[in-house]
């Protein structure tokens, strides 16, 4: 019987929301910051800033690039984890680029340093590309692993479920790394403050997505097998804790937070064999956004063949034309 199962009886409740934020061509100037506010509130924004206490533990001369093993901190009592990877020959002040691994082993395996299977060395790809990069180890991933699940594949859920019973969210805690970042490589003399990126997969391509509908720093953006409809993906689909929070479905739809974005350029890629994040929601998730871009080829998109992996055979050159070009 339909009427004993509640994942069909919240989608039937979800479809006939009216959400608070619906974006249309008649929205005023304060409709951006409103829903900011909005959105800051839904997932535990603001968190406190600290002082970043850059230690750089370990640095390598390697094929094109050096590579900083480093930690700063992000809030009281909490370091990230990350790779600086800097281009030799830099022509500065560059661009510089923050790069998120989605699930996974973590930021190792962006970087070369361990084997993976869908990510495709994306953060290599961006400092052979020419970008400073900043790639971040997500709380619950490799080196960020709680103690307690140190074992496990990760420690996400259960980092997840502890944010959600504090008024938080994990959206709140790894956007706010990825915009102590940007404070990071605003501190570098060789990066170009005015030429900041974000880019990411799956979970690394909600924060990056989120990030920069959060923060104005972000001239561009690369968000790999994450744009789609929250409706058709995230509550259609199993997913982990760390895409939730209290509230959102009622708030706005993903699509529409493109409005936070526009006119800053966005990159949006996804497998046209996504099985968690199906290529029908992606293709309608574009048309709305083009429609917010109003044709503008600010915003760009590329469905590939293939799964859920980083492709960025498009992405990658479209970031240098948009942030290198003069």
């Amino acid at each position: 019987m339909e009427e004993l199962d509640a994942r069909e009886f919240a989608k039937a409740r979800i479809q006939k929301l009216a959400q608070e934020f619906a974006w249309s061509p008649a929205c005023g100037p304060q409709w951006p910051s409103d829903l900011r506010c909005r959105l800051k509130e839904v997932i535990g924004l603001p968190i406190e800033q600290v002082p970043l206490n850059l230690q750089t533990l370990d640095s390598q001369e390697l094929d094109g690039y050096r590579r900083d093993t480093i930690t700063f901190a992000s809030r009281h009592g909490l370091r990230v984890f990350g790779y600086l990877l800097v281009p030799q020959n830099l022509n500065s002040p560059s661009p510089a680029v923050v790069c998120i691994p989605g699930h996974g082993n973590g930021v190792d395996c962006i970087v070369g340093i361990e084997a993976d299977d869908y990510q495709n060395d994306f953060a290599l790809q961006s400092v052979r590309a020419g970008f400073v990069t900043l790639a971040i180890e997500p709380i619950g991933f490799g080196h960020r692993k709680s103690h307690i699940d140190r074992e496990r594949y990760s420690s996400c859920n259960g980092d997840s479920m502890t944010a959600l019973m504090m008024g938080e969210s994990m959206i709140a805690w790894r956007v706010h790394d990825a915009l102590v970042s940007l404070d990071l490589l605003e501190s570098l003399d060789y990066v170009d403050p005015t030429r900041l990126a974000m880019m990411g997969i799956s979970g690394g391509g909600l924060v990056a997505f989120w990030a920069a509908c959060l923060d104005e720093r972000v001239a561009a953006t690369v968000v790999s097998g994450y744009f789609n409809t929250f409706f058709d993906s995230i509550l259609s689909i199993e997913h982990c804790v760390d895409n939730y929070a209290p509230g959102l479905a009622r708030v706005v739809e993903m699509p529409e937070m493109t409005a936070l974005i526009s006119p800053r350029k966005l990159f949006v890629e996804s497998g046209d064999s996504d099985h968690i994040f199906p290529i029908t929601a992606f293709r309608s998730a574009c048309t709305r956004a083009r429609q917010i871009y109003q044709g503008s080829d600010h915003f760009q998109s590329h469905e590939f063949s293939g799964g859920h992996q980083f492709h960025g055979v498009q992405a990658i050159p479209q970031l240098r034309e948009w942030l290198c070009s003069s």
